[in-house]
């Protein structure tokens, strides 16, 4: 049986099977990252539920884990060594699950190296573009009577596309007919753009064919559509 006590954040997420990776988040773009991952590895894990819009994130518990108080986090009881490691920042956790397992990720040095800078282009434009277009676009942003924000995040949005539907010309994933932690650090915030932010004739989505159909074949993926619905709302 695996010892979690050296980890605040299990006396207020008890472990009921602390054998498993501990998966702490919420199905947000970021954190369906790792629910993703983990569904398509088989890896046993056991999710919590960080309720954001509680504040919980910001809990002492959770800073243990991430000072920066954002989800998703994992405790991995069988670590490096074979020892407990805690991670958070959700594409360090892919490459950590990539390479713990030996999958999603090439093994061939150069393309390895292609496919971590995929993830990075998320991690550094996709994810905080797409964000602050939401905000501006459908939230708190909306009311903002200078509409230069929400125009600078538009477009900035839709040049990524651009950089994104470029890169999938005549492949079928980010890395050609390998499916790898790039794309399942992009689905989330794609289908967030268009769905959730609803920002898909903002952006004019549907010119960007070679991203419409990546994510049509990202979404009909089984492990896609369990690991976004994990963790499970009350």
């Amino acid at each position: 049986m695996a010892d979690l006590s050296a980890f605040p954040i299990a006396t207020r997420w008890p472990a009921s099977h602390p054998d498993r990776i501990q998966l702490y988040s919420a199905p947000t773009p970021n954190g369906v990252k790792v629910s993703i991952a983990l569904e398509e590895l088989g890896l046993p894990y056991e999710p919590h539920l960080v309720n954001i819009g509680k504040d919980e994130s910001w809990t002492p518990e959770f800073l243990s884990l991430n000072p920066n108080g954002k989800i998703p986090a994992i405790i991995d009881p069988n670590g490096p060594g074979g020892k407990p490691i805690g991670l958070f920042e959700s594409g360090a956790i892919l490459l950590y699950l990539a390479e713990k397992t030996g999958l999603l990720i090439p093994v061939d040095a150069a393309r390895r190296y292609e496919t971590i800078q995929w993830v990075f282009f998320q991690m550094a434009a996709v994810g905080p573009m797409f964000g602050q277009l939401g905000f501006f676009h459908k939230f708190a942003g909306r009311e903002i009577a200078d509409k230069r924000p929400l125009e600078r995040y538009r477009d900035e949005s839709r040049r990524l596309l651009g950089v994104l539907n470029g890169r999938l010309k005549g492949r079928k994933w980010i890395m050609g007919n390998d499916y790898t932690i790039a794309d399942i650090s992009l689905v989330g915030w794609v289908r967030n753009l268009i769905g959730f932010y609803d920002a898909r004739e903002l952006v004019g989505f549907d010119q960007f064919a070679n991203v419409v159909a990546w994510l049509d074949r990202s979404l009909a993926r089984p492990a896609v559509q369990e690991g976004l619905t994990i963790p499970a709302k009350p």
